[in-house]
């Protein structure tokens, strides 16, 4: 279910395609969204294949990214995320908030996937997508 109250100012925590240099690079939309800084959050990163899918919470970190966006933008990565108001989605909206080197901890939008899409899905130690999906020397 999305978040019934908007962030003031909103804010994303992104951690696999949408990372910088990554597939779907949030930097692609517009108005370009700003970048804030980078972050970890608790939480478990699973391999999906083309894309990864986090859960919150637990001893593991994910690295990430956050950025300031507009409301268009949101509304953009609600669609790409594919979240359903239901809760049915692919993924779901949560808030976290994210400790950012120089700034302090920063209130986000994290994009939660499914708990039924990760059941069979391997673990990514690292916490990291972009380093995952890195070519091997």
């Amino acid at each position: 279910m999305p978040d019934p109250e908007p962030l003031t100012p909103r804010h994303v925590f992104v951690y696999g395609t949408l990372r910088a240099g990554g597939t779907n690079d949030i930097r692609r939309y517009r108005p370009p969204p700003q970048w804030v800084g980078q972050g970890a959050v608790a939480g478990t990163l699973y391999d999906l294949g083309a894309y990864p899918g986090i859960t919150l919470g637990g001893e593991g970190r994910v690295i990430g990214e956050v950025y300031t966006v507009c409301d268009d933008v949101e509304a953009a990565l609600d669609r790409l995320e594919e979240v359903r108001d239901d809760g049915s989605g692919e993924y779901r909206r949560r808030r976290v908030r994210v400790p950012v080197a120089g700034i302090g901890d920063v209130d986000c939008l994290v994009y939660e996937i499914h708990p039924d899409r990760v059941r069979a899905a391997p673990v990514i130690a690292s916490g990291d997508w972009l380093e995952h999906r890195a070519p091997q020397a």
